[in-house]
């Protein structure tokens, strides 16, 4: 048996993530996609074994000719799962949620209008070239839905290296990722008659309906299942990230394989619920390391994943002037289908969540890429005797030729398109503070190096080379000096910014709980949205579900009918106090940020003077919340004793934590050591969470209990 038949695939993966690292340094320079480099560089192999110029290279060639016969299952189930999860997982669930109404539009009732233009164009051309003159509807409208779809591991890998703004990458991945579900089903409504299964005898909408809500069903439980699994689990971070990944496979392979739903969809509601509910109650060292964890996944599968289509475009696909001719034909058309689609639904889109822009929408029309799922649906199709081989080897041809030329072309002029809608510039507030920071570092850099240079053991160096060393200020002229209200806008944008790194920092040394955490949280993603032009004191969510809570009425009567709901209340009294407290701390660190600013040389003299009107607002914010807390105090003694109780032991455990850790650290302790004492401090924080979900749970039985006790004494007489 040859052994290398079982090697070659080890070897050639482990040869693409080595040529990949090299290309990756090669293009970091050049503003050129490290993606499409990869696509390019599979292309080129696969060409020079197409045309034997690997013949004295046989078990090489051998390799190469494994990978372009691949299986496009392998495609499908190895590599997707990885790239859909990491990118719903990476999601900003605010920005998703007011972008999802956009990112339904295009994906569903768009899609299918792309998909019945694209049929036309292909009926048309088979009227008029002989060699297309097989096509019928149901073919062209398979062709339509495939083809159709914007690819999501192609336009995430894209939108990530060229960093646009998180709003309009959000929207392109959301109708990415959404649009897999209308693509599937409506391929497979026509893919099916050709096949053993045969087309399903539901209606196309019931069969929509069954695959997009099977999907985020099995999704959502799948994901709820996850999560108290592994927060169950003391152990370290492997074992957490071993069981999310073995998750997210079988998710995808129960919804695609056994289910018969959307496995993207599922994927992207597993990875949408993992982030936004699993995250906050895992140990930060595991967040830690999931994000660099899946980031390396990320990196490996889309290394090998565009090499490996760039070879099987190479491979398979036969190539004649009037293809070519053709292909071009198909190629503008589609572009011109996706640019009426999106005008034909713009006047929605522009009132919908954060909005559309002309020039978003331009990007929009040509960031719609197509990659590795077009062409494993491509290899699906010839891979299928039912239908003619003409129609098999022209659907191949123009697939492969449409994703080479949205990698080739759309997606190497993005950013050139970026710049020249001018979707890439930078506030002059954020180039003038920029500018002065680096200039700052470049003078301080430079101080540094006349002190050393001074020293006699460091005399003999070569001070002119040690210079070329210090940092470079990117511009030499400082930009136009900004208008208040950008100055100011941009300094809010960086306060938020300050209290969301100090707000993840509380919650992890237990000031905060973990619902306070998620509310402040949730209210400075409200205020990104505004783009720092709302003052500071605007937080409704916050101020309003504090004066809803403190000042009803009802709750010091409440404290007075039952133990049970004398426990609700009080624990709803904890809350508010500790939001109080956490948003105090915030705001106290913002003025830190603001004095530091003023005491800097980075703001002129007019620039300092207008950071009063920043610090007026956080003392606003900060007053109403020292009235909140006194009025706890006073009105609710017990239970703000017993708040501040909760706090107390919240703290003193985190600091438990803390402290073994840097034992840990010092090597005072082993890590097995460290973890058994860890877990005898979780063990306590759960008696803890344990005795307030009771008080929770008997709430219902003291409500009954109390309303039996009232209706009783009104049945009955009083004596006299």
């Amino acid at each position: 048996m040859d052994n290398f038949n079982l090697l070659a695939p080890l070897l050639l993966a482990i040869v693409g993530l080595l040529v990949g690292a090299i290309l990756k340094s090669i293009l970091k320079k050049t503003g050129f996609p490290y993606t499409v480099g990869l696509f390019a560089l599979g292309l080129g192999i696969g060409l020079l074994d197409r045309f034997d110029c690997l013949d004295a290279m046989p078990r090489v060639e051998r390799a190469i000719t494994t990978v372009g016969d691949i299986n496009p299952d392998f495609i499908l189930y190895v590599f997707l799962p990885i790239l859909i999860f990491d990118a719903a997982y990476e999601m900003n669930m605010h920005i998703f949620k007011k972008t999802l109404a956009n990112s339904t539009l295009l994906a569903v009732p768009g899609l299918i209008v792309c998909m019945l233009l694209t049929a036309l164009v292909m009926i048309g051309i088979s009227l008029f070239v002989p060699e297309y003159s097989s096509w019928t509807w149901p073919l062209a409208l398979m062709f339509g839905a495939l083809i159709s779809a914007t690819d999501p591991v192609a336009v995430v890998a894209l939108l990530h290296e060229l960093g646009t703004s998180k709003r309009f990458s959000t929207l392109v991945d959301g109708e990415s990722l959404l649009n897999d579900g209308t693509g599937i089903v409506c391929f497979m409504l026509f893919f099916g008659a050709y096949t053993l299964e045969g087309a399903s005898a539901d209606s196309p909408a019931v069969q929509f309906l069954k695959v997009v809500m099977g999907g985020v069903l099995l999704g959502y439980c799948m994901s709820r299942l996850t999560i108290w699994f592994i927060t169950r689990i003391n152990s370290e971070e492997v074992i957490q990230n071993s069981v999310i990944i073995l998750s997210a496979y079988v998710t995808f392979i129960l919804s695609q394989y056994y289910m018969g739903i959307s496995g993207v969809i599922a994927l992207v509601t597993f990875g949408l619920v993992i982030s936004y509910v699993g995250r906050p109650r895992l140990k930060p060292q595991v967040n830690a390391f999931m994000e660099k964890f899946w980031e390396l996944l990320t990196h490996i599968a889309n290394t090998l994943v565009f090499i490996m289509v760039g070879v099987v475009i190479a491979e398979k696909v036969d190539l004649s002037w009037s293809d070519f001719l053709i292909l071009l034909l198909v190629y503008v058309a589609l572009n011109l289908i996706r640019f009426a689609m999106i005008t034909l639904f713009y006047p929605v889109m522009k009132r919908l969540g954060y909005g559309l822009t002309k020039r978003e929408s331009v990007i929009l029309t040509w960031g719609g890429l197509r990659g590795a799922l077009g062409m494993t649906l491509a290899l699906m199709v010839s891979y299928t005797p039912g239908i003619p081989e003409d129609i098999r080897r022209q659907i191949l041809f123009l697939t492969a030729g449409i994703v080479t030329l949205t990698l080739s072309v759309n997606a190497t002029t993005m950013r050139w398109l970026l710049n020249r809608l001018g979707l890439t510039q930078i506030p002059n507030a954020r180039l003038l503070i920029d500018t002065k920071v680096e200039t700052y570092l470049r003078e301080s850099a430079e101080k540094y190096a006349e002190k050393l240079a001074e020293k006699e053991p460091l005399s003999a160096a070569n001070w002119n080379k040690v210079r070329k060393y210090l940092p470079d200020v990117s511009r030499n002229v400082l930009p136009q000096t900004p208008q208040k209200r950008e100055f100011l806008s941009e300094i809010r944008l960086r306060v938020l910014d300050r209290e969301k790194t100090i707000c993840r920092k509380i919650y992890e040394e237990g000031v905060i709980s973990k619902t306070t955490f998620l509310h402040i949280m949730n209210s400075l993603d409200e205020m990104y949205d505004h783009d720092g032009q709302y003052a500071l004191d605007f937080r409704p969510s916050i101020f309003k579900y504090c004066n809803r809570t403190s000042s009803l009425p009802y709750i010091k009567d409440a404290l007075s009918l039952g133990e049970s709901i004398s426990l609700y209340f009080r624990e709803r009294i904890v809350r508010v106090y500790d939001m109080a407290r956490g948003f105090i701390i915030l705001q106290n660190e913002d003025l830190s940020l603001l004095n530091e600013l003023g005491a800097s040389d980075l703001l002129t003299a007019a620039q300092k003077e207008q950071l009063a009107t920043l610090r007026g607002e956080i003392e606003r914010n900060i007053n109403r919340m020292n009235d909140v807390t006194k009025m706890l105090a006073q009105n609710y003694p017990k239970a703000f004793r017993h708040a501040l109780t909760v706090k107390s032991i919240r703290m003193l455990l985190t600091y438990e934590r803390r402290t073994i850790r840097k034992l840990q650290n010092d090597g005072v302790i082993s890590e097995k050591d460290a973890e058994r004492l860890i877990e005898k401090v979780d063990e306590r924080t759960d008696e803890g969470n344990s005795f307030r979900y009771t008080v929770l749970g008997t709430l219902l039985r003291g409500i009954v209990h109390g309303a039996k006790k009232k209706g009783t004494e009104k049945q009955t007489p009083t004596e006299p």
